[in-house]
């Protein structure tokens, strides 16, 4: 069976990934782009290096033009999904790569957000430890997907088996950020210039303010754990101080997180959380002991490689994770959720292979 699908959202970095990837997947036809106020240009102008879907020009994005397909992506800046994604019950498989449908709690959409709170959809990290199990589980046969947030899903794959197996204290959780600016969208932004991130490094949503944060507790709190009676660490036990810097490298993200070593564990133990959790999977990677990532190992790819360190001075764990952005922090993730959804191989049109140099 061959799947139609329609992007929104298709001249933007977002939509740009998710049509590159899904060009080389045997199961989907591309039918549709959709724009705001590019509609009505070729996809082309826009998106130049995706010489396969030159032909198509895009369209308005409306939830009549969107209708009638078989999947609908929605890549769309946050608190925009929802007018459209109400509109689309007929459409089998709506994934949405933006923020509209990822918090499960109206009290943190409003203190992040703000605006109309919309119920939570499937969340598509496949890898993360949810209750005992993996997410994976909760994305075959979903209809509807809310793709993760870049920097919510690197830290939080980065955590998660700690969290789950109990080797650390989620009380008090540092992570510091390197990212690209195409994190941010193609909006025209000063602070995004190249004349302003040239030469420099950029710290930017300090103090507990970025969007991502309650992303981040949710799924930790998700994790199964011995931290309380009920299976769950409690959410109000999650403490994160959370410092994204963008740096001049058009994409990727280099996650290094730490989190104090709860009593008792061992390095054996710890390290083994990771191993258990990661090492049957395809896309999340633990490097041998001693090793740990750059971006440039992960661009253009589905792959997130994690580097991990015992700092028993500081008593503390260090998870180094770098991921491509758009590719594992978004586009990936939402067609890698995809092929679970529909029953396809989950692999298809991804790959663990980056871009060098």
């Amino acid at each position: 069976m061959t799947y139609s699908v329609a992007v929104s959202g298709a001249s933007g970095y977002a939509g740009g990934e998710i049509l590159r990837l899904l060009a080389s997947h045997p199961d989907v036809e591309i039918r549709t782009v959709t724009a705001h106020s590019n509609a009505g240009q070729k996809l082309s102008e826009h998106q130049p290096h995706l010489r396969s879907l030159a032909h198509l020009t895009l369209q308005d994005t409306t939830p009549e033009i969107l209708a009638g397909h078989d999947i609908v992506f929605l890549a769309l800046p946050h608190g925009q999904s929802g007018q459209y994604t109400d509109a689309l019950g007929d459409v089998p498989l709506v994934i949405d790569a933006g923020a509209d449908h990822r918090l499960t709690s109206p009290s943190a959409w409003d203190s992040f957000y703000g605006g109309a709170f919309h119920e939570p959809w499937a969340y598509g990290v496949p890898e993360l430890l949810v209750g005992g199990a993996k997410q994976r589980e909760h994305l075959r046969g979903a209809t509807r997907i809310a793709a993760p947030g870049c920097n919510a899903s690197t830290v939080s794959l980065s955590l998660v088996p700690g969290v789950a197996a109990g080797v650390i204290d989620p009380s008090d959780i540092v992570t510091v950020l390197a990212v690209g600016p195409s994190g941010a969208g193609k909006s025209l932004k000063p602070h995004l210039l190249g004349s302003e991130i040239l030469g420099s490094a950029n710290p930017y949503a300090v103090g507990g303010t970025h969007r991502h944060i309650p992303e981040i507790r949710q799924a930790l709190a998700a994790a199964s754990g011995p931290s309380t009676g009920s299976g769950t660490v409690d959410p109000d036990g999650i403490r994160i101080s959370f410092t994204p810097v963008i740096v001049p490298m058009a994409r990727g993200i280099l996650a290094t997180s730490t989190a104090p070593i709860a009593p008792g564990a061992t390095d054996a133990q710890i390290r083994d959380a990771w191993q258990a959790a990661y090492g049957d999977e395809t896309f999340v990677q633990l490097l041998p002991e001693g090793s740990v990532p750059r971006t440039a190992d992960v661009l253009g790819a589905n792959t997130a490689l994690i580097g991990l360190a015992i700092d028993r001075a500081a008593n503390r764990v260090v998870v180094v994770t770098a991921v491509d952005n758009l590719v594992k922090g978004t586009a990936g993730a939402a067609i890698q959720s995809m092929n679970l959804a529909l029953g396809l191989t989950e692999t298809t049109a991804l790959s663990i292979n980056g871009v060098a140099p």
